[in-house]
């Protein structure tokens, strides 16, 4: 039987790896609150939740500045409004982590000093309907009022002007070349070729570009690795089913033991051998 899903290393990806930088990260805030022009890079606080499950998402990124405190989430390929959720968790574990870095005591009579959150889903994905705002009221409890509400706002749209805009320029760039060339070096190499010329990302693609091919073949060897897991899994499951299969056929004086190999070619010696003391125990 397949056992839990294989260990990975957490590793940084484009996303996290690009907003690390605090210049590009003011950037990226700059880009949400053009009005606020007094912030520095010294202002901003990194409160990304460093995950240490090894099936947790990579493409998560927290911030603080003054009193706000942004959240991003990436989803490259598939749009969902689980982003919602996670949302939800993320900022609830956010806001456990931010009490206890400023001493803040939850159980106490003072009322706790809260940032005000701001919830970003960066969509890197063909756009098809996608909304600009999704939120737990709406999109899971059809309008209703309940206790609590999330909301998020998509982030989609290609603008070589800022910094968001760029990075989903880059990505977008990506899917082109992997149509092309497949999970290979040369796609990302052209990918990065590309949006160079194309003054996407540039400076921060030429000061790392050695780091950048990197991360995007570690990311191939975890997509290698998952895929491999996902046919076990679906390999494993069928061979159950035909296990049980087989069980009843026996059992129901269908086949003999001698034509299970033939009826269900998938199994094994040992597979037969077990059916058939199972079987036999239960007559």
């Amino acid at each position: 039987m397949v056992g839990n899903t294989p260990k990975r290393k957490i590793r940084d990806s484009v996303f996290t790896n690009l907003f690390q930088d605090k210049k590009y990260l003011l950037q990226l805030y700059q880009t949400l609150h053009p009005e606020d022009k007094d912030v520095t890079e010294d202002g901003i606080a990194d409160v990304t939740v460093r995950n240490v499950l090894v099936d947790a998402d990579y493409n998560d990124l927290g911030f603080s500045i003054g009193d706000r405190l942004v959240v991003l989430v990436e989803s490259q390929s598939t749009f969902t409004y689980n982003i919602v959720i996670r949302a939800l968790l993320y900022l609830a574990q956010t806001y456990h982590e931010y009490f206890v870095r400023t001493n803040q005591n939850k159980y106490g009579s003072k009322k706790l000093a809260v940032p005000k959150p701001e919830l970003y889903m960066v969509f890197t994905g063909e756009r098809k309907n996608i909304p600009d705002i999704m939120s737990l009221k709406e999109d899971f409890f059809s309008g209703e009022d309940t206790a609590i509400d999330v909301k998020v706002k998509v982030l989609y749209q290609e603008n070589e002007s800022d910094i968001i805009g760029q990075y989903i320029i880059f990505c977008k760039v990506y899917s082109e070349q992997r149509k092309l060339h497949g999970s290979t070096k040369e796609a990302v190499t052209e990918t990065i070729s590309i949006c160079k010329d194309r003054n996407i990302l540039k400076g921060y693609l030429e000061s790392k570009e050695k780091e950048v091919v990197d991360i995007m073949m570690a990311l191939f060897d975890d997509e290698q690795i998952m895929k491999a897991y996902a046919k076990d899994i679906e390999i494993e499951t069928a061979k159950e089913t035909a296990k049980e299969k087989a069980k009843l056929m026996l059992k129901n004086d269908r086949i003999t033991v001698d034509e299970i190999s033939i009826f269900f070619p998938e199994l094994t010696e040992a597979d037969i051998k077990e059916i058939e003391a199972e079987v036999l125990q239960l007559s």
